[in-house]
């Protein structure tokens, strides 16, 4: 091994030991959500939630297509005054995704809570991830709130380096604390959830169908 890709996993070796460390506290601590997304994500915005799109401008890729590691920007609402930012665990389909985040969910009568993988839909007309709907997990459904996004703010390559490493660490505190650590509910695993939420052949289908009030062309009873 040379001493640049020495460098490099040595590098990679602190960010897991310190992301790890961070999230498998995190269950203990108060989190707001722009400090978590910055550190799981390693993008570098400061700053409240709703301003992060204008600033990522000329300084990071943005767009309307969700990939893993990415950035969702929600958009300021009466409730959400100051928006929201969460980032993007998995894409599961072109209109679901699963979103690690912070104080969403009141969890156990606190806020401040760190929820991994849950379950976001795009249920925006032209399925541009304009509106989505969020899993809420007092409610242990997504609710009939629907959010408006301003779109993903996607990592550059010091922020994909990162992100490596953390996703390493999101994974090793996801083994390691899993019961602990308030996640998708009930079940971490998408095809149960999928199967809870939904009696078809295509469950994601219908979960779609269900997020945006539409009826199935072939319902099951």
């Amino acid at each position: 091994m040379n001493k640049r890709m020495r460098a490099i996993v040595g590098s990679i070796s602190a960010m897991v030991i310190a992301c790890s460390s961070t999230l498998a506290a995190a269950e203990d601590s108060y989190w707001q959500c722009v400090p978590f997304a910055r550190l799981l994500s390693g993008i570098q915005i400061f700053g409240d939630a709703h301003t992060w799109w204008r600033q990522a401008v000329g300084h990071y890729p943005t767009g309307f297509t969700p990939k893993a590691g990415a950035v969702l920007c929600f958009k300021p609402t009466g409730r959400m005054r100051l928006g929201h930012v969460a980032v993007v665990s998995q894409v599961l389909t072109d209109r679901i995704i699963q979103i690690t985040h912070a104080n969403w969910s009141i969890i156990e009568g606190t806020r401040g809570q760190v929820e991994q993988n849950v379950t976001v839909i795009d249920v925006s007309p032209s399925g541009d991830w304009s509106e989505v709907k969020v899993w809420y997990d007092p409610t242990r459904g997504l609710g009939s709130t629907t959010y408006p996004t301003y779109g993903f703010i996607y990592q550059d390559d010091s922020a994909s380096r990162f992100a490596v490493a953390q996703d390493v660490a999101v994974r090793m505190a996801q083994n390691a604390a899993n019961e602990a650590v308030a996640a998708v509910r009930p079940g971490s695993s998408p095809l149960q959830m999928l199967g809870q939420v939904a009696d078809s052949t295509d469950r994601i289908a219908a979960l779609i169908q269900m997020a945006t009030g539409q009826t199935p062309a072939d319902p099951k009873r």
